[in-house]
């Protein structure tokens, strides 16, 4: 068990500097954005390559940085329904996710994505638009992103079985987003 806590780890290392580096890919996007609208705007030109740059850019992003966003436990997730269980029932349901729900969606897309990547890559595929980008690179962080969300998939499947089999402590214990209203004011506000 300690080996593959050690995998863990390393996995756990690699998406965190992945997806914390790419979130500044989010400023390029918006400065792209910017400034192909005040080009646009002011002298009536028009880039449809700076418009697929910024749409690589956030795709870049939200892709790369979609493992990180497992690790930190921050997936969006039912709470008016999780929170109601038990710690160790919510360990439970979170296995099971990862195994019936996340691994084969994510393989799945794994499975596709490699002929699609491939093929674009091979025939140098370029966007339909006048002036747009090669298409392959876009195509390719999509693979990326699902081969990270993969690995992160086995670190957190790792790390639930250690966590129920007491081997390790429960490294982010669940704490709901929001905290119950208090029915008795208006407005729901909690008095202390």
């Amino acid at each position: 068990m300690q080996s593959l806590l050690g995998l863990s780890r390393v996995i756990d290392t690699i998406t965190e500097w992945i997806g914390k580096s790419v979130a500044w890919l989010i400023l390029v996007a918006v400065l792209v954005s910017a400034g192909n609208a005040i080009v646009r705007k002011i002298f009536n030109v028009s880039s449809n390559a700076w418009l697929e740059a910024q749409w690589y850019l956030f795709g870049g992003a939200f892709m790369l940085a979609a493992a990180y966003t497992l690790s930190q436990n921050e997936h969006i997730r039912i709470d008016v329904v999780y929170g109601k269980f038990s710690r160790r029932t919510q360990h439970w349901i979170d296995l099971f996710g990862h195994c019936v729900f996340l691994m084969p969606f994510v393989l799945l897309m794994i499975w596709y994505l490699v002929p699609y990547v491939t093929m674009s890559f091979h025939s140098q595929e370029v966007s339909s638009s006048a002036g747009g980008l090669i298409i392959w690179p876009a195509k390719a962080i999509l693979l990326a992103g699902f081969l990270l969300l993969a690995a992160q998939g086995v670190s957190e499947i790792i790390k639930k079985i250690a966590i129920m089999r007491g081997v390790i402590d429960d490294p982010a214990p669940y704490v709901p987003t929001h905290a119950p209203l208090d029915m008795d004011t208006p407005t729901g506000e909690k008095h202390g």
